[in-house]
């Protein structure tokens, strides 16, 4: 990358970042609440992205480990406890489940894969439906209280929105530092080819289990947020829609791009409201644009960005060798 490249993105990126946080101060109830939930879905997909898009792993249940934040958080922030308490309790219960969830990932791959992971987030459903002593099963969990963070109340949609807003900064400098550590690119071995990875040393064991341990944790945080911002959980959003929402808002956004999540979630979540002046088509006209861009560009609109980039420097190197071919010609 060239200096004046490097100085753009890190522009573009201020940018981007003071739209977030000025923009909405205009926005009503609504618009931040579909910002907040972009916010929030994009933790999750980001989850994901690391499971599926570094590590090459499959997985249907990331819709479940959300769930199991979201109750977590309802269950203890209900009883009065803080949202500090009930994140530790998501983090560390779906960073565990997702470590075992992990094992059958050792023994089978791709689809037989996804059916372990579908069969444990129909298992997790089931849980949230009909264990009512703990979850209050289809009646659900009302009156979740808001976090006051270091003393500010977030009851109002815009300081919630920036505490949403501010979660997100925070998993997000967490997983840039993440996939750019040694741990990134042993993921990134692993899903390119296995046995190679295996070959040069690394412990493509250890590293499939932390890929989805750390993915689930990400859905746990991502749920802890969900539940406060929507003041009232049952079970039905966390069906399997829901993973297949996230899986494909990282497919959609690029899988395996650091930005992929969050342009993915901006589609999923922002999109379907755009198109709402269409009245009864929006949903058709969002379902045919997703279907064409993954006609099109299989690993998603980041991908097309990737090509386009690649193909303006093959031609720039081309153009370079051309004059320096000249050059030595005419020099001889």
């Amino acid at each position: 990358m060239t200096v004046k490249g490097k100085y753009l993105r890190i522009a573009l990126g201020i940018v981007v970042i003071g739209a977030l946080i000025i923009v909405p101060m205009n926005f009503n109830r609504y618009g931040l609440y579909i910002l907040s939930q972009w916010a929030v879905m994009t933790i999750a997909a980001m989850g994901l992205n690391l499971t599926l898009g570094y590590a090459g792993q499959v997985s249907l249940a990331q819709g479940a480990f959300v769930g199991i934040g979201a109750y977590a958080a309802a269950i203890m922030t209900t009883q009065g406890m803080p949202l500090i308490a009930a994140l530790s309790v998501a983090v560390v219960l779906c960073f565990a489940i997702g470590w075992i969830l992990g094992y059958p990932a050792l023994r089978v791959q791709h689809h037989y894969l996804a059916f372990v992971t579908l069969a444990f987030s129909t298992l997790a459903f089931l849980v949230f439906r009909n264990e009512d002593w703990l979850t209050k099963g289809i009646y659900g969990i009302s009156n979740i209280p808001r976090p006051n963070v270091m003393g500010f109340a977030t009851n109002r949609p815009l300081p919630f929105y920036y505490f949403c807003l501010g979660s997100l900064g925070i998993v997000s400098l967490a997983m840039w530092w993440l996939i750019r550590s040694p741990w990134g690119r042993a993921f990134i071995a692993l899903r390119e080819n296995p046995v190679r990875a295996l070959s040069l040393g690394i412990d493509t064991r250890r590293y499939t289990l932390m890929a989805f341990a750390i993915g689930s944790a990400l859905g746990g945080v991502a749920g802890t947020l969900y539940a406060p911002l929507t003041q009232y959980i049952d079970p039905v959003p966390f069906n399997l829609s829901l993973s297949l929402d996230l899986l494909m808002m990282v497919i959609v956004g690029g899988s395996g791009f650091f930005f992929g999540p969050f342009l993915g979630a901006m589609i999923a979540v922002l999109l379907p409201e755009w198109l709402r002046f269409t009245q009864g088509y929006y949903l058709m006209l969002y379902a045919v644009a997703v279907m064409l861009l993954l006609i099109y560009s299989p690993t998603g609109i980041l991908g097309i960005l990737d090509r386009y980039l690649a193909a303006r420097r093959t031609k720039a190197a081309s153009a370079l060798r051309a004059v320096t071919k000249s050059k030595l010609e005419t020099a001889s």
